[in-house]
């Protein structure tokens, strides 16, 4: 409110003209003597406006002051009066008899009781009323308010103004001023800086930002008709809603379901339906106009907890949808959006509504066909039935037949929203559309449109969407398919979205103007588009929307390097770029955009190896002023130092740095960046101590450090960061106490991180409350004990915690578990927790449970419908639990549970056979327990079981589960199991992956279905009482022949994406028993050790190439180690020991360049052990027993003579030696030639050479005898034997 003093004259002498003036403001003070015709009549109409805005406040005011005065007894004669104290320009006169209103000489006062209004208009202030003149009277005269009246009239609000009386000012937004725009230089590429806009109060509202309602009159009431006369005011009593459409709505009411008593003020038969919650009328007729019932704030993905979403999605309305609304022959707008009809289709008289002009739908859960009745409603301009906003998350279930047609007739319809419905069948879409001359936006994203009616181009005659200007076909998978020549036939688009469509080609691959129509397009979305990739294409974008291009986003589309330095250019408008997933190799151009004035940049997920950020953002460096407000280059191979100059880049507001290889310290001038909002720096080598200048960054409000190598103390200059909602500076080499002052500001904070550092919080914080309230708080490995940590317990919004590894002794107080109603995580594993676990205590609301490796004891607990009842995973492993599963095993409903793991406990007793209660779990581990008796046949119930581990335990009698078709990974070892291994593990376990019966009683033959396991990795079926031969069969699993390949290291069966539940083996490898997690999809093992297995070791067990561990030993096994052993060149582990095995170890033996354990002992194996590397590194024990020689026993091998024809026969010297003959024979031609031409032509040569042979025939013989006796090859000596014998006696 404007203070009365600025319309107070600055002297009291009112002599002239002249001498008065009015103070405007502030700063400003204008005299009227100084002001042209034109600024007078301004100032009189904007005057004018801010009277009618005081005389309100004024009369509101005393209505209040009269109301208080009431209610505290207070008489009208002991209220100070409110006039202005000043002296009347006609001394002997009072002030309020100087007011007239030039109504024969009438007083103000007078006119207000001859007009039989309400009197307190007449005390509005006598300054005031003298500038409005004989106007205020009349326009006073409809601010009819009673007020006897005031507070029954609270809820009869204006719709316009929302009760308050007043409008925004349209020309100033409501600003007061009006900005003044002038042009801006574009020399030096827009490296200027700019100056500051210039402002003008605006005359409209003189400054005020608000002019009078013109619907209420500034009463702030719902007025229909409003006279000067009293018998045409409206009483209080008066009703404006319909009776039968009053009675319309409460029938359509009846037929919903609102559980959130939205439609709680939809009651009473002699209610003003208008007031209704959602409910807009005609404020001169009363006929309902507007059905508002949308549910736009409840949104999926916009909740950290499942709470949250459920109680949003209770906000949602159900059930059905009456005709009684046909009652309502005006309305013109129908807003259901965002609802859960539960799958019902849209009533076809919904298509009754003539004077329907908007028609929201979407959202809501509809299901069914599209009814054609729609096509009735041919004023409509707005059609929602889509899921715009979120058509991924929450598609819809309704479908489009396979004629659209109806929709031909809503001539007027200018946007059509049908994201997420089913178009499959409607393969006329495009000739409908075409109908609609109006449209102006189309959204049909996720609609399952295909290639197969998606390029109908020929079909129609000529294209008359000659005012569509937003066209959204993303998220339809057009497999394959050329561009459609259509699209960029609309010249009026603006916005064209193809998100996610996949189009490979473009209708003319030779042309470049396939952009040549779209000279109007600002918005250009085309990610996983791969026609984006041509030469052409990006030049020709450069060429005819460049120009005007504001937003640009071809993410996955394989573009290269060398693709985009040709062809995209010049794209002097453009603010936000997105090239990230792409396969670029180097920064972009300075000549694709002005870069000094981009605002958004997207390059994650390229390969820019060996390249630095400054590289990245040199051409940045370089702008005077750089208007970057967001970068993000995360996994984008980046190394280097972060530089110092990105302190430059104050507008950032967004940086995404996360994901390559930085190293180096995190530079001080980050501190300059003060509108960073977002901050991350993850997964990557920087090292040294977080920088203090960080504290400066005022208006952060997320900041992600982990996964580096940041050492040092936590800074205290994070503590004032007082916008921060998220921390994390998780997996760093962080040191020391964290104290208050730490989170000294940090009220905002809503996710803390800290986990993998060895930081403490002391116990001397015992009695502290922090200002913040955490949803998500994870402190592993910190240093939190002995005691429970105090503050915990006064976080009433947690969802996450990790305290694991944190070194508390202590018992859990139960006011943690009463602080934490929606708890969603927990974990406390790995400390010394004892107690008895409070399982009354724990959050209905809880999903994730984990407290392993604790030293709680007592009976396991039990899970009633009002604890746990919502838990997924639950892990009470590595406790002193004991007594008897029933406890837990039988609750009195089903449960949820997917992961459930007892192991190493103290637990006794049979199995219970209550697993029908169990229906959802995945993951079962009771293993190292004292569990006895039969296994319950219920198991194989569990159709959803892929882990199974009951090792270590007392369990006996034959097996008897079936139907696990989802098992995976099966452990029985070290029970009291007999039988033989049942054929229906071949049968009815067709995924099973790993299968470990060791140490149990079964006997018998191995049946040959069992190799019907072709998925098995890990056979171990070692110390039973099995005989008879190894199957041949093994051959055909798949894994172990290396044929299938495996697609994950290790096996997880949580049902959140980002938690895990690993399965484990523990596993008798190299010679001792290992856990194996994580890797263990890479672990290959054969194990049929200490059984009774006789006969050969099959020669097909050579095929399992992919085999790591082959362990045969301690059997009855005859025979020679088959000589393909080397074919198992992965193979890592060997063990034949303690069977009968006989003949030469086979040489290729040598060729396992990855064996590290290796047992032939106690055989009969004779012969030399082959020579290599890993042979010869093995102790003598893995020899003994067996007569072998050589390295690295002591026994030496005996040098045996061997005649000499005897070794060339094992040379393979006897026969035809065919190198020898044709060397011969090669020599004699070549010798007689050489030598006999030149001597048959010169008589000199002849001399010297017969001399020659002289000398030479005396060494001949000597020469002979040296090179058969010559250590090495005799087939080499024979042959330059030969060859030089073969040259003399040629000649």
């Amino acid at each position: 409110m404007v203070p009365y003093a600025m319309w107070l004259p600055c002297s009291l002498k009112f002599v002239t003209l002249q001498a008065f003036c009015i103070i405007e403001g502030p700063e400003t003070v204008q005299d009227f003597d100084k002001m042209d015709i034109q600024e007078i009549q301004d100032n009189i109409r904007s005057r004018r406006n801010k009277i009618f805005l005081h005389m309100e406040e004024v009369r509101r005011l005393r209505i209040q002051q009269r109301i208080k005065s009431a209610e505290l007894g207070i008489s009208d004669e002991e209220q100070d009066g409110e006039l202005p104290n000043f002296p009347s320009f006609i001394p002997f006169l009072p002030p309020l008899l100087e007011l007239k209103l030039g109504i024969g000489g009438t007083s103000y006062a007078d006119f207000i009781s001859s007009m039989h209004l309400p009197m307190q208009l007449s005390d509005v202030d006598p300054i005031v009323a003298s500038f409005s003149g004989g106007a205020v009277g009349v326009i006073s005269a409809l601010m009819v308010v009673e007020i006897n009246n005031v507070k029954q009239q609270e809820h009869k609000r204006c719709k316009y103004c929302l009760g308050t009386g007043y409008l925004a000012c349209a020309r100033c937004a409501s600003t007061g001023a009006i900005v003044l725009i002038d042009p801006v230089a574009s020399a030096n590429g827009g490296n200027q800086p700019l100056s500051p806009p210039k402002t003008e109060r605006c005359s409209n509202c003189s400054g005020a930002g608000k002019v009078m309602c013109p619907t209420c009159l500034c009463t702030g009431m719902a007025m229909a008709i409003v006279a000067l006369f009293p018998l045409c005011t409206l009483s209080s009593n008066d009703v404006l809603c319909k009776d039968d459409e009053r009675q319309a709505l409460l029938e359509f009411k009846h037929g919903l379901i609102d559980e959130a008593d939205r439609l709680a003020s939809w009651v009473g038969e002699k209610t003003d339906c208008c007031t209704w919650t959602g409910i807009v009328c005609d404020n001169s007729t009363g006929h309902v106009q507007k059905i508002h019932l949308s549910n736009n704030h409840c949104y999926t993905d916009e909740y950290s907890t499942a709470k949250e979403y459920e109680e949003c999605f209770n906000q949602r309305l159900r059930g059905n949808l009456s005709s009684s609304l046909l009652h309502l022959k005006q309305l013109k707008h129908l807003d259901l959006s965002s609802n859960n009809f539960g799958g019902i289709q849209i009533p076809s008289f919904m298509g009754s509504f003539k004077n329907m002009r908007y028609l929201n739908l979407s959202r809501s859960r509809f299901g069914g066909s599209i009814p054609p009745q729609l096509g009735n409603l041919s004023e409509l301009r707005i059609l929602s039935l889509g899921s715009f906003h979120n058509a991924i998350f929450e598609r819809e279930l309704t479908s489009m037949s396979n004629n659209m047609h109806w929709l031909s007739s809503l001539h007027r319809l200018h946007h059509l929203d049908m994201s997420g419905v089913d178009l499959s069948k409607a393969t006329d879409w495009l000739q409908v559309i075409n109908t609609l001359p109006s449209l102006v936006e189309l959204h049909l994203s996720h609609s399952s449109l295909s290639h197969t009616h998606i390029d109908i181009y020929p079909n129609v005659a000529s294209l008359n969407l000659t005012s569509l200007a937003h066209l959204d076909l993303s998220d339809n998978y057009f497999i394959n398919s050329s561009l459609p020549r259509w699209i960029f036939s609309i010249t009026t688009l603006v916005s064209l979205d193809l998100s996610w469509c996949g189009f490979h080609h473009f209708y003319n691959p030779s042309s470049i103007d396939i952009f040549s129509n779209l000279t109007s397009v600002e918005s250009l979305h085309v990610p996983d588009n791969p026609f984006m990739n041509y030469w052409l294409v990006l030049k020709g974008l450069s060429s005819h929307v460049g120009r005007n291009l504001i937003s640009l986003d071809i993410r996955f589309c394989a573009v290269s390097s060398s693709v985009l330095d040709d062809a995209l250019h010049n794209l002097t408008s453009l603010l936000s770029l997105d090239l990230s997933e792409n396969e670029l190799t180097k920064t972009i151009p300075k000549s694709l955009a002005n870069l000094c004035n981009l605002r958004h940049v997207n390059l994650g997920g390229n390969h820019f190896s060996n390249t630095s950020l400054t590289s990245v953002l040199e051409s940045f460096f370089e702008c005077k002023l750089p208007r970057l407000e967001s970068l993000s280059v995360g996994s984008s191979g980046l190394s280097g130092q972060l530089p110092y100059e990105i302190g430059r880049l104050t507008y950032l507001v967004d940086l995404q740095l996360g994901g390559n290889r930085f190293v180096g310290m995190i530079p001080d001038s980050i501190g300059r960046l003060s509108s960073l909002r977002s901050l991350n720096l993850q997964n990557n080598l920087i090292s040294g101590p977080i920088p203090f200048s960080i504290g400066r960054l005022s208006s952060l409000e997320m900041l992600d450090l982990s996964d580096n190598q940041l050492n040092g103390s936590l800074p205290n200059g994070l503590g004032q960061l007082s916008k921060l909602v998220l921390l994390a500076f998780s997996n760093n080499r962080l040191t020391g106490s964290v104290t208050k002052s730490h989170f000294a500001k940090l009220a905002r904070l809503k996710i803390l991180l800290g986990a993998g550092n060895n930081l403490a919080l002391r116990s001397h914080l015992a009695n502290w409350i922090p200002s913040f309230r955490l949803r998500m708080l994870s402190l592993s490995c910190w240093d939190l004990g002995p005691q429970f940590p105090s503050w915990l317990q006064v976080y009433m919004d947690l969802v996450y915690v990790d305290i694991s590894n944190t070194r508390i002794s202590s018992t859990i107080p139960d006011s943690f578990w009463r602080s934490l109603p929606d708890l969603f995580y927990l974990d406390m594993s790995q400390n010394h927790i004892q107690g008895i676990f409070p399982a009354r205590m724990i959050p209905a609301s809880i999903q994730v449970l984990d407290v392993s490796s604790n030293e709680f004891g007592g009976l396991l607990p039990q899970l009633s419908n009002g604890n746990a009842s919502s838990a997924l995973i639950l892990d009470l492993s590595n406790n002193s639990f004991s007594g008897s599963l029933r406890h837990l095993l039988c609750p009195n409903s089903e449960k949820v549970v997917a992961v459930l793991n007892l192991a190493n406990n103290r637990l006794s007793g049979i199995i219970p056979d209550c697993w029908h209660k169990w229906p959802s779990l995945s993951f079962l581990n009771l293993e190292n327990n004292n569990l006895s008796g039969r296994i319950p046949i219920s198991l194989g119930s569990l159709s959803s079981l892929g882990s199974l581990n009951m090792c270590n335990n007392k369990l006996s009698g034959r097996l008897h589960m079936k139907n696990l078709t989802n098992l995976q990974i099966l452990q029985l070892a070290g029970n009291e199991l007999v039988g033989t291994i049942p054929a229906w593990f071949g049968r009815e376990l067709p995924n099973l992956r790993i299968l470990d019966v060791r140490s149990n009683n079964f006997y018998g033959d191995i049946t040959h279905q069992l190799c019907n396991l072709t998925s098995i990795q890990i056979l171990d079926l070692g110390d039973n009482n099995l005989s008879g031969n190894i199957p041949r069969c093994f051959k055909i699993f798949g894994f172990l022949t290396g044929k299938e390949a495996n697609s994950k290291d290790q096996f997880n069966f949580s049902p959140f994406q980002d938690m895990d539940a690993l399965g484990s083996a523990s596993l008798v490898i190299k010679g001792r028993e290992d856990t194996y997690s994580t890797i263990l999809g890479l672990v290959m093992v054969l194990d049929l050790s200490s059984n009774n297995f006789s006969g050969q070791i099959p020669s097909e067990l050579m095929d399992l190439k992919a085999l790591r561990s082959l362990n045969l030993s301690r059997n009855q096994l005859t025979g020679r180690i088959p000589d393909k052993i080397g074919d198992l060149k992965l193979l890592e582990s060997f063990d034949v020991s303690l069977n009968s095995l006989s003949g030469e170890l086979p040489l290729n033996l040598s060729s396992l360049s990855f064996l590290s354990n290796f047992n032939v002992s106690f055989n009969n194996l004779t012969g030399r052990v082959p020579s290599s590397t890993q042979l010869q590194g093995f102790s003598e024990s893995s020899f003994l027993g067996n007569k072998l020689c050589g390295h690295p026993l002591t026994k030496t091998c005996a040098v045996v003579a061997v005649a000499r024809d005897q070794e060339e026969d094992k040379n393979g010297s006897h026969g035809a030696d065919w190198g020898l003959i044709i060397s011969i024979v090669s020599g004699l031609i070549a010798g007689f030639w050489a030598v006999l031409t030149p001597l048959i032509l010169s008589t000199t040569w002849r001399i010297a050479y017969f001399g020659f042979l002289n000398k030479l025939s005396f060494s001949l013989k000597n020469s002979n005898l040296y090179l058969l006796n010559k250590p090495g090859s005799k087939r080499a000596s024979k042959a330059k034997l030969g060859w030089f014998q073969g040259g003399v006696f040629g000649f």
